[in-house]
């Protein structure tokens, strides 16, 4: 190839010099006339993909009201007196300010101390990453950090909050081992106390680390907008589900309540506010806003009927089962078995829908019994309907909840006195509830699941572990080891959940405390009396079906 001479501005001809001059302020001033245009352009391209990207991240519910209320908008604007005009400028205006020129910021490195952190990160990964037969390896000792990390970022203290790593082919990322090692080697080195989500790319051999928010523990009880046979466990993380509940955040969400017990004035079975309910505005002032539920579905089509919760003492197995009865009671009736013997659940008792609460021995295998008996009563009457092609029942069609809050503790106390395993006999429930409509939530310690019978582990497939937990206790419990990094310390009511064969999902248990404990403050309190359902009607009134062959001895 000729390599034609450079002229340079010494030698090049007078003419050439002034036509290249002419030419160079030619496009200067084409570029100063033609500024607006292209900041109008940029501009108009900013406001497009920022629209674009709020209507692919906006649920599929929420787009035909999103385009009616667009349509309504545009509409308005054509009715009124120099409308499309206005509305042209207003455009142009945000426009030219989108596409304005910013000043460009030198790009800035880790730093000092981030460098090092990458580099110390780098090397601990040698071991993992590299092979003796790789004549050019990815990972070496004293290699450059830089050609495996493609991007980070650090927070303002100066730990890593996210990093996305490259790593060889002939890794094993398929293996859980050989992934688990990689991500306590990351979860230690980046730092502890934080939980972290690993994002495997096995197609393409990437590793994102990233460093997960702390979930919101101002939720308190409240009513959630649910369809029948819809029950919210908890709250977790945007990237995990795809819909979204709007609940009232904060202590002062429960203040709009009366200061009285409850008892008459609270909602009814319906959700409708009592003749106590609001006082002033003050529930109109919490913040509302948009959180990604974790629901779970119960009913005949529904492959996870009854729910298993596990927990060390004090992570609030109790709280997760007590909200669910208050969301249980607006369309079904309700059977607590507290076993631990602490009247947890004594704000229950006496409710329109409860029909008891049992925390003795005696009364417990009586209740359960019934249940077992009413279980195949269920199905008897569901069946004959069936043959006859008539409608079900309204009875077999209520749900029927049966919640036992430490039920190893009865067990032993069975064993003792010689009596049945109150477990034993919620075999038929188990078996049988989800053909007849009926719905079992076993609450126990983690210490105390092997104290568990077999119906109970193989009948109860949503789980869910709330408080510490190491990696292996989380992967029995909940048949799969979570994407997260368990943390040592949480807050109550905070875990996993996993209903079936899905993911696993962070969990926060919206704050439902007894409100007859002294330690439970006002707002909560309220928050809870407001959900429980009006008194029961006097004995003399009370339906058939209500199996008190007992008083409620947790009152």
């Amino acid at each position: 190839m000729v390599r034609l001479p450079r002229l340079r501005p010494g030698s090049a001809p007078a003419p050439l010099l002034r036509g290249r001059d002419f030419a160079r302020t030619a496009a200067d001033s084409a570029a100063d006339v033609l500024h607006p245009l292209i900041a109008l352009t940029r501009g108009l391209r900013v406001l497009a993909a920022a629209g674009r990207r709020t209507w692919v991240e906006l649920p599929g519910e929420r787009r035909g009201p999103a385009l009616f209320l667009a349509a309504c908008g545009l509409f308005v604007v054509f009715l009124l007196p120099y409308g499309p005009l206005v509305a042209a400028v207003c455009l142009m205006a945000v426009a030219c300010w989108a596409g304005r020129e910013r000043a460009a910021t030198a790009a800035s490195g880790p730093g000092p101390d981030g460098t090092e952190r990458l580099r110390t990160l780098y090397e601990a990964l040698v071991p993992y990453f590299s092979a003796a037969e790789d004549p050019s390896p990815l990972y070496a000792h004293g290699g450059d950090w830089s050609s495996a990390f493609d991007s980070y970022a650090f927070d303002e203290g100066g730990r890593l909050t996210k990093l996305h790593l490259r790593y060889p082919a002939y890794f094993t990322d398929g293996e859980p081992s050989s992934r688990a090692r990689i991500e306590q080697l990351l979860h230690a080195k980046s730092g502890r106390g934080r939980e972290y989500l690993f994002a495997w790319d096995e197609e393409a051999n990437r590793l994102t680390l990233t460093v997960l928010p702390p979930l919101s523990t101002a939720i308190c009880a409240q009513h959630f907008v649910t369809t029948p046979g819809e029950t919210v466990l908890g709250f977790t993380d945007t990237s995990s589900v795809q819909r979204t509940l709007p609940v009232l955040e904060g202590a002062e969400n429960a203040e709009g309540a009366d200061d009285g017990e409850g008892g008459g004035a609270g909602p009814g079975a319906d959700g409708s506010a009592g003749p106590g309910g609001a006082r002033g505005g003050a529930a109109a002032e919490a913040a509302t806003r948009d959180v990604p539920p974790v629901v779970w579905r119960t009913g005949p089509r529904s492959t996870e009927p009854h729910l298993l919760a596990l927990g060390q003492p004090g992570s609030g197995t109790t709280t997760l089962v007590r909200s669910i009865a208050l969301q249980a009671l607006h369309h079904g009736d309700v059977l607590v078995v507290d076993g631990s013997g602490t009247s947890e659940y004594a704000c229950l008792a006496g409710r329109a829908g409860v029909l008891a609460v049992e925390c003795g021995l005696a009364g417990t295998l009586a209740t359960l019994e019934w249940a077992g008996h009413e279980t195949e009563r269920r199905l008897i009457a569901a069946n004959r309907a069936r043959q006859l092609g008539h409608p079900l029942p309204d009875d077999i069609q209520r749900p029927l909840w049966i919640l036992l809050d430490r039920p190893s503790v009865l067990s032993h106390l069975a064993a003792a006195d010689g009596r049945p395993d109150p477990q034993d006999l919620l075999a038929v429930p188990l078996r049988h509830g989800r053909a007849a409509n009926v719905r079992v939530v076993v609450a126990d310690q983690l210490d105390a699941a092997d104290g568990l019978s077999e119906a109970v582990r193989t009948h109860t497939r949503a789980r869910v572990l709330l408080g510490p937990a190491s990696f292996d206790q989380a992967a029995a419990v909940l048949g799969a080891p979570p994407h997260t990094t368990p943390t040592p310390e949480m807050p109550a009511g905070r875990g996993y959940a996993r209903l079936g064969t899905g993911p696993v999902h962070r969990l926060q248990v919206p704050a439902t405390p007894d409100p007859y404990d002294d330690a439970t403050s006002e707002a909560q309190r309220q928050a809870v009396l407001r959900l429980l359902p009006r008194p029961e009607a006097a004995p003399d009134e009370q339906p058939a079906r209500q199996p008190r062959t007992s008083a409620p001895s947790g009152a």
